[in-house]
């Protein structure tokens, strides 16, 4: 099981020093890890204490946040995907996630789906020309992102199928899908081949797997048993030490 450290939240006992937290997950064990934001992180630092740790940077966001919803900002989203390949070059990153932005009031979502995936894919081009897979991610609309567009992993699937290019794949947050009362396998069942991370925290409460109602000894089965391969990035609040926290994956 490759598991891959959100470094916004886990190991924040190292500081704000990114690098430094990255150095605490190797040290934990990790081999991988990911942030959001790259703009106000120190990209040299991170590179050098990930070439020292031979940890990987499993991803990031794109910056600006997307509002593919909205025709009207695919152009500012299209410069930060390019400012965003070239950040990732420097960390050797393949996986850029990106949200694809509130609903827009007075809009039909027929018409915000097509906003949607005609971003995507002025996007490939740029994506595929970097080497890099930009991945949509679908939010829970009832606790942590009121007013976001795209809460149904199904739908998240069928956009990226529409877009029909390589760079383009879908991020899959079990603690969104559960929020939003999916249960595992809906949506992504046969399509793993465009899902390409997965985030784990439990639900509710969004920490670590043991603190909520998950079943998460099915649910890991469930990606053993379809050959997920990719990494499990956890994306939770620790309730305690991280490196603690990192106990139900023991012997995973």
């Amino acid at each position: 099981m490759k598991l891959s450290a959100c470094i916004e939240w886990l190991f924040a006992e190292a500081g704000p020093d990114f690098a430094a937290r990255l150095r605490a997950a190797a040290a934990a064990g990790l081999p991988a890890v990911e942030f959001w934001r790259w703009r106000d992180k120190d990209l040299g630092a991170i590179a050098a204490a990930a070439a020292d740790t031979g940890t990987v940077v499993a991803g990031f966001c794109v910056e600006p946040w997307g509002e593919l919803t909205d025709p009207a900002s695919h152009q500012t989203w299209l410069r930060g995907v390019r400012e965003s390949c070239a950040a990732a070059a420097q960390l050797g990153v393949t996986n850029l996630i990106t949200q694809v932005g509130p609903e827009q009031p007075g809009v039909d979502r027929a018409t915000q789906h097509e906003a949607v995936v005609v971003g995507l894919q002025l996007a490939a081009p740029i994506l595929e020309g970097a080497g890099v897979t930009v991945l949509i991610e679908p939010l829970n609309t009832l606790v942590d992102h009121p007013g976001y567009y795209l809460s149904d992993t199904a739908e998240g699937i069928q956009i990226v199928r529409e877009v029909a290019s390589p760079a383009v794949g879908l991020i899959y947050d079990r603690y969104h899908a559960m929020v939003m009362g999916e249960p595992i396998g809906y949506g992504v069942e046969g399509n793993l081949d465009i899902v390409k991370h997965v985030h784990i925290a439990d639900a509710p409460g969004r920490h670590e797997p043991g603190t909520g109602g998950a079943d998460w000894p099915a649910e890991l089965a469930w990606f053993r048993a379809q050959g997920y391969g990719g990494y499990f990035g956890l994306e939770y609040q620790p309730t305690g030490p991280s490196a603690q926290s990192l106990a139900y994956f023991a012997g995973l």
